[in-house]
């Protein structure tokens, strides 16, 4: 569950950043070496980027079952070319850390990424990274609950309104509970 929060998290943050990053002009992308160090540690600091560690070892598996599938006969084979050729990409992992960086460098001015860097470095930003989950599945139950509240007590009080009117029409609407 943790990971899907998280995923969630970073969908959201990954296409704000990509959209506001291509709204910028041109000149106003480029930033400063500080900058681009200032979001690296913003990044660092809160691992954005960790979840995309599992993105070659999960195409690897799925290759490696595919191919495995389709040949059977060749599965010794088929594991050292594939976990040779994924030892070799893997050094482009550092690639999406630049990128990850540039956008956020983008977006963030350096001062801001500074304080992100401190706050998230901080016990506060350390129990926001590992209890924010937790905090946010309370916060859905929360919500659920209100939300069933809500929906009977609309449809309890609409049907009072609508029995004054016309008897009949107010045993039609019925709280769905959603």
């Amino acid at each position: 569950m943790k990971l899907v929060n998280r995923s969630r998290r970073m969908a959201a943050v990954a296409g704000t950043v990509a959209l506001l990053a291509l709204s910028l002009p041109a000149s106003a992308q480029e930033v400063s070496e500080s900058h681009l160090a200032a979001a690296r540690a913003a990044i660092a600091a809160t691992g954005v980027t960790l979840e995309f560690d599992a993105i070659l070892p999960q195409a690897v598996g799925a290759l490696k079952g595919e191919l495995i599938q389709k040949n059977p006969d060749l599965q010794a084979e088929i594991n050292r070319i594939v976990d040779q050729t994924a030892l070799a990409l893997a050094a482009r992992r550092g690639d999406l850390e630049k990128e990850a960086a540039l956008a956020y460098a983008r977006v963030f001015s350096e001062t801001e990424l500074k304080d992100i860097s401190t706050f998230y470095q901080s016990e506060s930003g350390k129990k926001l990274m590992n209890d924010g989950p937790i905090a946010g599945r309370e916060i859905l139950k929360a919500a659920e609950i209100w939300q069933r509240g809500i929906g009977r007590d609309l449809a309890q009080q609409v049907g009072e309104q609508l029995q004054k009117i016309a008897p009949a029409a107010a045993e039609a609407p019925a709280a769905t509970g959603n």
